[in-house]
Order: structure tokens, then sequence, then C-alpha cells
């Protein structure tokens, strides 16, 4: 293997103004402060890249600006100590932590512990648990550490969380740890904009797919002819069109305007982890992302998944896993050549974020290409019904509502929806679905009643379905079948099964609703600012339901408690602080409201919580 400091192979062919994001090493220009410095402890067992490591019961944290340049363009970011990522906190179970965040800015900041159960005072969310920290003065945290685990922290106030508040939390358990490797690291993945984030979101706001460059083109259409036939491919474009969604738009933002982090790093940077051939070495995985999905996988090794949220599960071994804002998730790998490529491309297909695991500084593996973009299916717009029509001929699918609602097509905007046969949508409506074989229906994994609410009708909703699939083994769109073994929701059983056994004493049902012109989201077509709390009453156990009213997955994350996945079959499945809902997709979950106060609750895509997919939730 030979040393280099460039990449192995080149880059994939994509445009210059695409190309050049992440082109130099990038960092904090001026390094850390004096208070990271003088407070770093670095754990024997533990390297975060550039970030201090910092452990004990007590610490001290200052928010303020630091110059950054990750594109060969200066910018400031908001950094904590004068880093990014922010430092690493180790604490241990069972301890009493006192956190002192002083707010060197002009606005207005907050921590929020991401996954850690405790007071909801000390949750960090302006507006729900407190008033946030003002410019000058210092707010101090302090609750029992009640696990361990891997988790993070990261600013709820304004933008900050996209220019650089966020660190990783490790909690070593109480007793000897489950889980044995010789060596681990923390590998955080985030990405960034040199824009100002709220230009950004204006841009979304005039036009929703302002940033996907992955749009079907001319090239994309006579290849479609080519294999399908040419009436087939003018259906295809045909419906598309129709609907004025764009079958290509995975992701909202793109490399176009996100450089791809690694522990800080660019992929031109190249974080390295160093090993001895044979170890087994431990990989936290924490997604910091502001706005990005990624998939990860270590060409040549195998990821044996260990932890999901901080949570052990019962170890799986896969060649790839996809993780969303707010997830974390920890494996095994054993590395016996010379290097290894980390490698996490983004969901659209974009661009990527790459580190190295190698024997030796310098050394580096060849980077893999970018797998293709491929497009939404029918299934992840109508769900299970969606599912069904794979078969069809494109002219057929044209032609039928699948598992959207009549009043959903009709109210979208979509013109007068030509190619749409609205006489037989009518005796598709899930109002009117006698005629269907529910027990086939169950069978396949698609729910029976669906409720939508009054509010779901409006100009902030631009589709709804009627035949949500709750199928858990479904990797998603960009990894099906692509001969990798992808983990999916279906493979986690956390260890030790639930923490309450009680089954629900009643149901809560919320869609994720949105809509892509008018770039708008909410839950059951009611944005943040228009909504009314969720009311969980002390101590009960309940059933929530999410649908995914959406072609977007929204990864969900509620605080202060702990939320209990079930299979379809309403055995319990995984405890997680984070879930990613699929699109046309239905899941559910167990929560126990141990937690008096009041929550968030909020799709963890900063873009889609900022414009409104967010909730109140109070427990009295």
């Amino acid at each position: 293997m030979k040393r280099s400091t460039t990449l192995a192979v080149p880059f994939p062919a994509i445009p210059r103004r695409r190309f050049v994001q992440g082109l130099v090493a990038g960092g904090v220009l001026l390094g850390l402060s004096p208070f990271a410095r003088a407070a770093g402890m670095q754990s024997a067992r533990t390297n975060t890249g550039s970030a201090a490591v910092l452990s004990g019961t007590e610490f001290n944290l200052e928010i303020g600006e630091s110059p950054v340049n990750f594109t060969g363009t200066p910018r400031m970011a908001t950094t904590v100590n004068g880093s990014l990522p922010a430092p690493t906190l180790r604490w241990r179970e069972g301890d009493t932590v006192t956190i002192r965040v002083k707010n060197r800015l002009n606005e207005t900041t907050s921590i929020h512990w991401h996954g850690i159960i405790l007071p909801f005072q000390m949750d960090g969310v302006p507006g729900i648990s407190f008033a946030g920290i003002p410019p000058g003065e210092t707010f101090t945290y302090r609750f029992k550490v009640q696990q361990s685990g891997t988790y993070w922290y990261h600013s709820h106030s304004g933008m900050q969380e996209a220019t650089g508040v966020y660190g990783a939390i490790i909690i070593d358990p109480a007793q000897t740890d489950s889980i044995r490797a010789d060596r681990e690291y923390v590998v955080q993945l985030s990405d960034w904009t040199d824009e100002d984030p709220m230009r950004v979101l204006a841009k979304l706001k005039m036009q929703g797919d302002y940033y996907n460059y992955n749009q079907p083109t001319a090239v994309d259409f006579f290849q479609d002819a080519s294999q399908m036939g040419l009436k087939a491919a003018i259906d295809k474009r045909k419906m598309w069109n129709e609907m004025r969604m764009s079958p290509t738009d995975l992701a909202d933002l793109s490399a176009n305007v996100l450089t791809y982090l690694m522990n800080g790093t660019t992929p031109a940077g190249n974080w390295t982890g160093l090993f001895r051939p044979g170890e087994r070495v431990r990989l936290r995985f924490i997604n910091g992302a502001a706005n990005t999905f990624y998939d990860v996988r270590i060409p040549g090794l195998q990821l044996t998944v260990v932890q999901a949220d901080g949570v052990n599960v019962e170890p799986v071994t896969v060649d790839e896993f996809r993780f969303g804002p707010g997830e974390t998730y920890d494996v095994l790998v054993q590395p016996k050549d010379d290097a290894y490529t980390v490698y996490a491309q983004a969901m659209d297909r974009t661009g990527y974020a790459r580190g190295t695991l190698a024997t030796h500084a310098g050394l580096e593996a060849p980077v893999p290409a970018l797998d293709s973009v491929e497009w939404l299916t029918m299934t992840d717009m109508m769900g299970a019904m969606g599912g069904g029509m794979a078969g069809m001929s494109h002219s057929a699918a044209s032609q039928s509502s699948g598992g959207m609602s009549h009043g959903g097509m009709t109210g979208m905007g979509h013109g007068n929806m030509a190619g749409m046969n609205h006489g037989s949508m009518q005796g598709m409506n899930h109002a009117g679905m006698s005629g269907m074989d529910h027990g086939a229906m169950s069978a396949a994994g698609a729910s029976t009643q669906v409720r939508h609410a009054r509010t779901e009708y409006g100009p902030s909703i631009d589709m709804r379905v009627d035949m949500p699939r709750t199928n858990l083994d479904d990797p998603g769109i960009g990894l099906r079948n692509n001969g990798r073994r992808v983990l999916t929701l279906s493979d986690l059983h956390t260890v030790g099964g639930p923490m309450d056994p009680r089954g629900a004493e009643r149901e809560i049902e919320l869609h994720l609703t949105g809509n892509m012109e008018r770039y708008t989201w909410s839950f059951d077509g009611v944005e943040f600012g228009k909504s009314t709390p969720v009311h969980f009453r002390y101590g009960e156990r309940v059933r929530v339901i999410l649908h995914n009213d959406t072609m977007m997955t929204h990864p969900m994350h509620l605080h202060g408690m702990w939320s209990e996945l079930e299979a379809p079959d309403g055995q319990f499945q995984a405890r997680r602080h984070t879930i990613p809902v699929q699109p046309a997709q239905r899941i559910s979950f167990l929560v126990t409201a141990d937690a008096l106060g009041r929550w968030a609750w909020h799709c963890h895509l900063m873009l889609h919580m900022d414009a409104g997919m967010f909730r109140e939730v109070v427990v009295a």
C-alpha cells in the first residue's frame, strides 16, 4: 500500500461547482481555544480527530465564532471551545454531571443533550424547556446520568446546529462494558454549507427542488425508451410531470451547496484512525448532520452492529447501513490489511464523506465511486398499494391512484391530472374500500384503517397515503438489491426486551405531512406555530402511530422519553430515541410517559423542523 497525500482514485466526474466542495482539508483556521487546550483530557482508547475529549463530572463550554475553510473560501462557524466538532464529553453512568455553558455570541444559544434522559428543565430547547442562554450569560446544566452508550449534543437555537454546534457524548457503563474492543473511535458525520442557512431555506421556499441536480434528463428518457418502450417511457414522465413531483428529490440539499464532513474533516482532508492488524475496533457512528442521510460502509470489512441510539442490540453483521440526523450506531470491525476507506455517501448520491482506517498515518485505500441515482418507486409514493402495482406497465400505473386518496390527488394543485382515471379512482378512496380484500392487505403489511385529520385537506399538503406499508425490512431507496447486506429496522433487537411490559392504554396517531412546492412541513397539516401540544398522562403507556404522507424519509426525535419500536405484528423490536419513517410508511412505537414536563418532538432534518414539522409534548 503506497503512502500518499492525495486520493487513491479520482473523484467521481461531477461538475466543477460541486467538485470544489471539500477540495481543501478544511477545519478551524486558528486552532483550539485555550479552553480546549486546558480542559482536554485525551482518553487512551479514543480518538476523535481534532476534537478534544473532556471527561469527569465538571465541564466548561463556551459557544462562540471561529473562522473555518472547507471549500477554499473562508467562512465563520459557530463553535464550542473553538472546536468543530465540539469537544467529546465522556461521562460515567450514575454520576451527576455539571456543564456550564457560556454564550459568547451576539444571539441566544442553547445545548440539547440528544437522547439523554433528564429533567425537562435541563433538555435545552428554547421556548419549550427554558428561555435559552442570552448573549454574555452562562447557563448551568446539572443532572444525573442514568444510561450508557453513544450519544451527542447540539444547539437547538436558530441554525447553529448547521453552523457547527455539535459534539459527541460517550457514557461508560457503571459496570464492565459488555461490548469488548481493543480500540475505539468516534466517527461523527455532519454537513456544512458556505451559504447562510436562512438563505438556503428561503431558496427552497421559492423552489422546493432548487438544489436537486439529479433531475431526469433527455438521456434518461432515451435510456428508458430503449429498455421499456417509447410509450411506457412517455407515460413514466407524464405521471411525474402531472403530479409536479420529482422522482429524484430525495434530500432537499445536495453537494451543490453542502460539503460532507467526517469528524469535521472534508474528503480531501481524510480523517484517519489507526489500528494494529487483528484488533477489534469499535466505531461509534453519530449522524450530527443538519440535513443529510448517510449510507455507510467500509469496503473489505463487515460491520457488526452492536448498539443503536446508545442501547445495546443483539449483534447483527452487515455490509452497510443508512442513518439519518440524530441517529447513532456502534459497530465492531476487525481490520487485517493496511488501510480501509470509511465511506459515507449522501442518500441523493451527489457527494460523500470519507476517512481511513490504517496501520500508519498517510496510508489510503481506494475510494468507491458514488452509487447511481435511483428514482422513487410507486411503493415510495403509494405505500402497500404501490408495491402491488410494481408489475404494472407505466401506462396502467399512471391511470390509477393506488394508495393515494382521490381527494389527496385533486387537492395537490397539480392541474387537471389528465393522465389519471378519476372515475376508477373513486373506488380506491379509503372510506369506501369495501370491495378490496382487507385480509390480503393485512398479510401484505398494509393498514386497513387510515384516519386523515380534517387539517390535512389544505394547501400545505400535496399528498395523502391511504394504504401505507408497515414493513420494517426495507433498507430504502438506493439500497434495495444493491448486492450488499444492508441493515434494516427489522434487524434490530434491543438486548433485554422492552423497559415496560405493559401494553398500550391508548393510541395517538399523527401524520407527517408537507408540500414540496411550498416547502412546508407539518404534523397533520398543521405547522408548529399553529399547533397545540400533544398531551400524555404521567405514567401512562401510549402507542404512537406515525404515518408518513410524504415522499421523503423523516428521522423523528421525541425528547425526554424512549420510543420502543414495534414490529408489524405488534412485537417489541428496538428502543430508539430517533426513528426514521420512510415514504408512505406507517410506524408504531410505545412510550411510557415517565418524564413530567414540556418536551419537543420533531423531524431531525433541521430545515423540516424549522419549516414546521415540530410539536410540543406535555406530560402531566
